[in-house]
C-alpha cells in the first residue's frame, strides 16, 4: 500500500472541493493548478451490505487521494446517472435517461471552463462509459474552444488486478456488480460504509456461453460489452433480488491494495504530464484546436472578470 487514501472531504473546507472553497481560494489555486477531477458516479442498489452511492463513493475518495498528492480541485460528484437497459426496475436504483444525463454533463464541463478549469479529468465510477464521451465531444463539438477534457475508466486502468484467478488476478470470482471484487474496493477506499454481516451472494447467470458478453468494467475484452446489448442476459430486478451479481462475502480490502497503486500510480503521471506539458493558464494553441476567430477565442480565454467573454456568450449550454 503505496497511498494513504483519503477519508472522506466533501463535507470539509480543507481545500479539495470546489464547492468548499472561497473565490479567493479558488484564484489562488488557478495559478498553481488548474485541473479539476470530476467524479462520476451513480445511486444504485447494492445490496444489504453495501450503500446506494458505492459508485460514488469510489470515485470520491479516488479522486480526493489523487488531490491530496497532486494539489488539484475536486468537484462534488455527479450522484446520479445513465443506466443500461438490465438494471431497469431495481428499487434503489435511480435511473437518468441518457439524452439528460449527457445535457447535464456537457453542462457542468462548460460551467468549470467558464470557472478557469479549463484541464478536466472525469473518472467514471459507473458503467457510463457509453455516455460520458458524448458528453465531451459535444462539448467540444460545440463550443470549439481549447481545452483538456478526458474519461478514465478506473476499471480499465487496472483491468489485469480486477480479474478473477483462472484469468490471472487475484480474485476468486469474475468482476460483476456489487460483488467480491467492487465490495473489496469499497471496504479499502470506505470501510466504515460497509457492512459484511448483511452481504448476501449471487449465482451469476446469462443466456449465451461464456465468452461473448464482456462483464464488470468489460475487463476481460470480450466481443461484446456488456452495456451493447439486450436480451443476451435477463433483468437483474428479476434475476438477482438480492440487488447483487456475485459473491461479496468473499471480499477483502487487501486483495484491491496492489490495484489501487496501480490506479493511484497512473492518476497522478496523467495529472502531472497534463501539467508539465500546459502549466497553469496554458492549453494547447487555438490555431491548432478551433477554426473559431483568435480574437474570439482569445476574449474567452480572458474571461468575464478580465476584460474578455464567458463561454455563454457563444451560446446557452444545451
Amino acid at each position: 500500500m503505496k497511498y494513504k487514501y483519503s477519508t472522506g472531504s466533501m463535507d470539509k473546507a480543507d481545500g479539495i472541493y470546489f464547492q468548499n472553497m472561497t473565490g479567493h481560494d479558488v484564484e489562488e489555486r488557478l495559478k498553481k493548478n488548474d485541473i479539476i477531477i470530476i467524479p462520476v458516479g451513480s445511486t444504485e442498489n447494492h445490496g444489504k451490505g453495501q450503500v446506494y452511492g458505492e459508485d460514488t463513493f469510489l470515485v470520491t475518495r479516488m479522486a480526493e487521494t489523487v488531490a491530496r498528492e497532486c494539489g488539484c480541485t475536486v468537484s462534488q460528484p455527479i450522484w446520479f446517472g445513465s443506466h443500461p437497459w438490465s438494471q431497469l426496475g431495481m428499487p434503489g436504483t435511480i435511473v437518468i435517461p441518457e439524452e439528460t444525463f449527457v445535457d447535464y454533463l456537457r453542462a457542468i464541463i462548460a460551467g468549470y471552463w467558464n470557472a478557469g478549469f479549463r484541464k478536466q479529468i472525469l473518472i467514471n465510477g459507473h458503467g457510463q462509459e457509453y455516455v460520458i464521451p458524448n458528453a465531451i465531444q459535444q462539448f467540444g463539438k460545440i463550443f470549439q474552444v481549447p481545452a483538456i477534457i478526458c474519461m478514465v475508466n478506473w476499471p480499465t486502468v487496472i483491468a489485469p488486478y480486477l480479474m478473477d484467478k483462472e484469468h490471472g488476478g487475484p480474485f476468486e470470482t469474475p468482476f460483476r456488480h456489487a460483488d467480491e471484487v467492487e465490495a473489496s474496493y469499497a471496504m479499502a477506499l470506505f470501510p466504515e460504509m460497509n457492512k459484511k454481516e448483511y452481504m448476501e451472494d449471487s449465482t451469476p447467470m446469462g443466456f449465451m456461453s461464456e465468452g461473448h458478453v464482456d462483464k464488470g468494467g468489460d475487463i476481460y475484452q470480450y466481443p461484446i460489452p456488456g452495456h451493447a446489448q439486450i436480451g443476451m442476459g435477463g433483468l437483474e430486478v428479476l434475476l438477482y433480488p438480492q440487488g447483487v451479481i456475485g459473491k461479496p462475502t468473499l471480499a477483502d480490502p487487501k486483495k484491491a491494495e496492489e490495484g489501487l497503486d496501480v490506479l493511484f500510480d497512473y492518476l497522478i503521471k496523467l495529472h502531472n504530464e497534463i501539467l508539465e506539458k500546459f502549466p497553469p493558464g496554458k492549453l494547447p494553441e487555438p490555431e491548432l484546436v478551433t477554426e473559431r476567430d483568435r480574437d474570439a477565442v482569445e476574449a474567452l480565454l480572458k474571461g468575464p472578470f478580465n476584460g474578455g467573454k464567458s463561454i455563454y456568450s457563444l451560446r446557452y449550454p444545451v
